[in-house]
């Protein structure tokens, strides 16, 4: 494992296997099959990939690299592990039309940044959802999700009995026509 300033992953048989940017300064167990890469820190697994047998050869997955492009979002244009990404439909339709606006790659970390706090299932939802409204900013998109996030209210609340009147209130105007009598 490399230092913390330095690509994160691992070597393994002349080629190198991305590890989660969590993974960084700490050593990570390394399982083989023979058809996948296993990498564990701590019994927790920080990277999967399928095994390549090339020399030399670096395989990524663009997910281990979200957390760094907050202090690097032109990586997202043109880092490594980033090239030829293909995300979701709704998901990618966003990350098309940001690329053509100025900021639009701060946007899009900023919404497939919330894909490791709300996972990819709900932040795919909210993109199709900002989308069929005619719109793909990240601050539409953030507030789709957290809406979703916010528990909705009880439809019914149940009076202890404590609090139940014991005689319900009869209308009776008669005393509020003698009160404007007074007057």
């Amino acid at each position: 494992m490399r230092g913390p300033h330095s690509p994160a992953w691992v070597r393994f048989d002349t080629n190198k296997y991305s590890v989660s940017a969590s993974a960084l300064g700490r050593p990570v167990e390394i399982r083989a099959y023979a058809d996948r890469i296993e990498l564990r820190q701590d019994g927790r697994v920080v990277g999967e990939h399928r095994r390549v047998f090339g020399r030399g050869q670096t395989v990524y997955d663009p997910w281990h690299y979200v957390p760094v492009l907050a202090r690097k979002p032109g990586a997202l244009r043109n880092g490594a592990p980033f090239k030829d990404w293909l995300l979701p439909g709704a998901l990618e339709r966003v990350r098309r039309k940001l690329a053509k606006t100025p900021g639009g790659d701060r946007q899009m970390v900023d919404i497939v940044s919330a894909v490791l706090i709300d996972g990819l299932v709900a932040v795919e939802a909210a993109c199709a959802e900002a989308l069929s409204e005619g719109v793909h900013s990240a601050d539409v998109i953030l507030n789709v999700l957290a809406r979703r996030r916010e528990p909705s209210l009880p439809l019914t609340i149940t009076t202890p009995d404590a609090l139940r009147l014991r005689q319900e209130p009869a209308a009776d105007c008669t005393r509020y026509d003698s009160l404007r009598r007074a007057l």
